[in-house]
Parts: structure tokens; sequence; C-alpha cells
């Protein structure tokens, strides 16, 4: 793996909600996480077995600082349910599922995550009324991540 393929990687991360990335290919790994999407960190890399060069030292483990908020009363959150790209409408010209001050059901959209090419329509699976867009339409989102808050019913 060359340095421009190392730095195409962190680019990605910083523009994307990548926290972490490994990758290991004839004895060369390669691991990098950051606190943010914003700050990418190279926590472990190693020289490929082969070579008679010492690896690289490891870095100190990033330390996790911010304390997750307190949940709001009667707030609750729809969490992406896949990695994948993050639209709010099917496109760019239809409305958005849902925004701010939308009532939505149990079964209503609320967004559309596109996987390895597949439009997989997010259902709320709560009923109540959007309070808040976390996500940017466009934008990568990971497993479990909190798409939108919604004050339940």
């Amino acid at each position: 793996m060359d340095i421009k393929l190392i730095k195409q990687v962190v680019d990605l991360m910083k523009r994307s909600d990548i926290s972490e990335f490994e990758f290991e290919e004839d004895g060369f790994k390669l691991r990098l996480s950051s606190k943010s999407a914003n700050a990418p960190q190279i926590i472990h890399q190693a020289a490929p077995v082969a070579q008679t060069a010492a690896p690289f030292p490891a870095a100190a483990p990033a330390v996790e600082t911010a304390t997750p908020p307190a949940e709001e009363k009667g707030i609750a959150t729809i969490k992406s349910p896949m990695v994948g790209t993050f639209y709010r409408a099917v496109s760019p010209e239809s409305p958005a599922f849902a925004d701010v001050g939308t009532k939505v059901g149990a079964d209503s959209a609320v967004c559309i995550i596109e996987a390895m090419k597949v439009m997989n329509e997010i259902q709320a699976e709560m009923s109540g009324v959007i309070t808040e867009v976390l996500i940017e339409n466009g934008e990568a989102v990971e497993y479990g991540q909190p798409l939108f808050k919604i004050k339940t019913t």
C-alpha cells in the first residue's frame, strides 16, 4: 500500500463518518481510527514481515473524552440499520420523506439508505413528530448512527 492510497483513505474518512479503517495484506497491517470523522489518526502500522526493518511503533490509542448527551425526556432517536449513503428523498427534485415537524407512524418511510447500489427505504419504527434531522443529504452513515430525533407519542 503506497502513501498516496493511505492519503486517499484519510481524505475519505474526513469527508464521511467513517471512524475506523483496517487493512492487511502480505504481512502489512494498517489501522486508522479517528476521534471524530474530521481528524483521522494512524493507530497502528507494521512493516511487512518479509522486511528486516523493525515495525513502526504503535501510537497511543485514541481516548474518548466526550460523553454521550443524556436522553431528552420523550425524545427518541431513529438510527441507521446499515452502512450506506443517506438520502432524504427519492430524487433531488422530490420532497423529503421527513422534515422537522413531520408526523410519522411506525411504518412511515423517513429516508433512503443506499448500500451496494440498492436503495433501502428506512421506516420510523415508532410514532411521533420529527424534531431534528441529524444527517445531511448524501452523507455516508454507519450502522447504528443516529439519523433523526423524534418526539414520541
